[in-house]
């Protein structure tokens, strides 16, 4: 007949639960990068909608981290203007519009 003993049960429960707990800011982070995104699309300005379709959602930092942005070349121009082109900003309103709901999202996690 063979025992087996388990040591540091409490560590182990300690352990998982800030697991969990990191899963749970995983799954905020990317639901809030994955709605920027959306944002931003919508945001656009569309002309040939090279742009709009050029807005990524990247996952980082073991999925504690969410990046938003074109990888159209003239994205940043189009955000920020020219001296010949007026800004439209698309990413900086998509961002100041999520960044409140993930807070919001973050603090929920921790009450």
């Amino acid at each position: 007949m063979a025992k087996i003993k388990v040591v540091g049960i409490e560590k182990l429960q300690k352990k998982l639960k800030k697991n969990v707990q990191l899963d749970d800011v995983k799954r905020v982070v990317r639901h809030n990068g994955a709605e920027m995104q959306v944002k931003a699309q919508q945001n656009a300005p569309v002309d040939t909608g090279y742009l709009k379709r050029s807005i990524g959602l990247e996952i980082t930092d073991g999925g504690m981290s969410a990046e938003v942005e074109p990888t159209a070349d003239y994205g940043p121009y189009v955000e920020l203007g020219t001296r010949f082109m007026e800004a439209q900003p698309y990413l900086k309103p998509a961002f100041d519009e999520q960044s409140k709901k993930f807070k919001k999202d973050m603090k929920k996690l921790v009450e």
